[in-house]
Formats: C-alpha cells, structure tokens, sequence
C-alpha cells in the first residue's frame, strides 16, 4: 500500500495496530485498510466493542475535567495512544489555558500524530517511551521542561495497563510512578475486565483477545479487585472502582443490559 509521509520507516502497514484501531473506533482518521478490517472482525465477534471503546474516551473527558476542577494544572498520560479529538490537552485548557501535558506513548505512529497535531505547542509535547520505562520517562527532557514533579500531577492510565502480563507486575510499576508523585498528585486509571462477560459470551471476549494478539499488544483483563491494587497508597474519589460508564456519569441509573468491558477510577496520593 501507498505509505505516506508521515509514517515512520520502522512501522508495519500489514499488521494491525491496537492504538490505530482505537481510533478507527472513535471515528479518527489515522487509521490504515488492516486496522479497519481487524476492527470489523472484531465487531462481528463481540459487536459491544465499539461502544465500549468510546465509554473509554468519555471516561477520560469526565475524569481529566474532575482533576482540572480540582486545581491541577499539569498531566502526564502514559499510553495516550493517537490524537483523536478529545485529548487530554484539548479537555483541560477548556478550564486552565495555562495546564500543561505531557503524551507517552511507545506506537511511532501515535507519537507521529501527536507531534503533527501539537506542532509547536508550548503547552503540550508528546514522547516515545514504553510505559515500563519509569525513570527514562520521568528523566526525560520533555518532562523536565513541562513538569514540576515537586507540584501534584495528573498521572493518566487510561486503557494501558491491561496490555501489561502479570510478569510485568503493573502494580509495582503504578507504585513507582506513586513514589515519584507530590503529595496532592490524581491517578485516573482504566482497565479492562471480563467480570461482566457472561459464559455464553466468553467465546466473544477469547475472540477479542486474538485480535489484540494479532497486533502484537495482547490484552489481559483483570477482576476488580486486582484492579484495586493498582491504587495501593491512593485514595479512591467517590465512586471508587466502578464500570467505566458510571464513573460520574448518567449511565449510573440506566445501564441495565450492558455488558461492562472496563473498570474505572480516580484517586488521590494523600
């Protein structure tokens, strides 16, 4: 296929891509023809997919305005995947002209797009960097231009936790990331889970689960009270750990029916 040129060498256009197929479901267009058939196989094997991605984004806007409310004006969004509207930088200036945000991610086409989008944005940069690497992404230029890490920070974990294996232990990992943190710091997290995936519809969530293998970013859901450990040393915001969808959200009363393919919460390092 035609390659265009803003897609770096080392990207693969015959495979499909988790972040760009996140996109394709929230109605982006930095997406490729292998990204959009994936995504409608996926679809046809477990058609609530595409709802659940865009429960995802909502989560996001409604916990980045939570966190921007509350005084904080600096982000970090660790596996902030491609620049489809409705970013973090986008979200927050709405409230505070002034925030500044920080995008990591470890897909060459997400960072990209990223910079493509920002451009020469003063308030907002984006980097490429696994989320594993603690101390690369915290010691980078980038962040130590744009973040006062002795001031609270809004740690975003929105959707990249479950592509980590328990041999990554996630939750050590959050750990670190807390112990760097000010006093005062947010961590919004999402995660998926297959708690609410009836046994007829297990068939469904394996077929996800291939997709995701096919590229290269396999998913592991979680039970929600694995979920809870990753907010070891935080102190849940009301409601706690719930379905993304209900997170300060008017699906609370009117959800009966769905089925729930990721937890959400927001915390606070005391």
């Amino acid at each position: 296929m035609h390659r265009p040129r803003w897609v770096p060498a080392d990207v693969d256009l015959d495979r499909p891509n988790a972040a760009r197929i996140f996109d394709y479901f929230l109605g982006g267009a930095h997406n490729f023809a292998v990204d959009r058939r994936a995504a409608k196989d996926a679809l046809s094997g477990m058609p609530e997919v595409a709802a659940a991605m865009r429960a995802s984004r909502s989560f996001l806007r409604r916990a980045v305005t939570h966190l921007a409310d509350a005084g904080v004006d600096q982000f970090l969004d660790l596996g902030s995947g491609i620049p489809t509207v409705g970013n973090v930088h986008e979200i927050v200036h709405r409230i505070n002209p002034g925030a500044r945000v920080v995008y990591v991610d470890n897909d060459p086409v997400a960072v990209a797009h990223s910079r493509t989008i920002l451009g020469d944005n003063p308030l907002a940069c984006a980097i490429r960097a696994d989320v594993r690497q603690v101390d690369t992404i915290l010691g980078s230029p980038e962040v130590e231009r744009m973040l006062d890490l002795e001031r609270p920070i809004g740690l975003i974990m929105v959707g990249v936790l479950h592509f980590l294996p328990d041999e990554d232990d996630p939750v050590a990992l959050v750990d670190r990331y807390r112990r760097a943190l000010a006093q005062g710091s947010y961590l919004a997290l999402s995660h998926a889970t297959a708690d609410f995936v009836a046994d007829h519809d297990a068939a469904q969530l394996r077929a996800l689960g291939e997709l995701y293998r096919q590229t290269l970013t396999p998913v592991h859901p979680r039970t929600v009270e694995e979920i809870a450990k990753l907010f070891a040393g935080f102190d849940l915001v009301e409601p706690g750990i719930v379905p993304v969808r209900q997170w300060h959200s008017e699906w609370v009363e009117r959800n009966e029916g769905t089925i729930h393919l990721a937890y959400g919460g927001v915390a606070r390092r005391p």
